[in-house]
């Protein structure tokens, strides 16, 4: 379990940066295209708060290269909204929760339509 999950401040911390990356991100959207479908699932920050890792629900090619090209203007951000020591690096990541759950709603609808098949068959 990554450090800093159990903590109530750390807790409070992932919190406020999802929001305030999720805001900033939703604000670039509106210049590059390449973040319009990005969402923020969650945020974890390091027990040291000198980095902190954010979850996008989907991460491909294009918005990958945009988050990276956007990091310092999103870290900015954080930095100007958030009252702590020092600004987190962000690192930007697909949430393994999210592809987990499509393959889990692809088994259950691959199983239903076997079924379908053999009621009809």
């Amino acid at each position: 379990m990554p450090a800093g999950r159990d903590y109530p401040r750390a807790l409070r911390v992932n919190e406020v940066l999802r929001q305030v990356v999720a805001e900033e991100l939703e604000r670039l959207a509106d210049a590059d295209e390449r973040l319009r479908l990005v969402t923020v699932t969650s945020v974890e920050v390091s027990a040291d708060l000198r980095a902190a890792t954010v979850y996008v629900g989907s991460l491909d090619d294009d918005a990958a290269d945009a988050l990276e090209e956007r990091r310092g203007q999103v870290q900015r951000a954080v930095g100007r909204q958030v009252r702590m020591k020092r600004t987190p690096r962000l690192h930007f990541m697909a949430d393994p929760a999210v592809s987990a759950g499509a393959r889990v709603d692809e088994i259950l609808r691959r199983l239903h339509d076997e079924r379908a098949g053999r009621d009809h068959g």
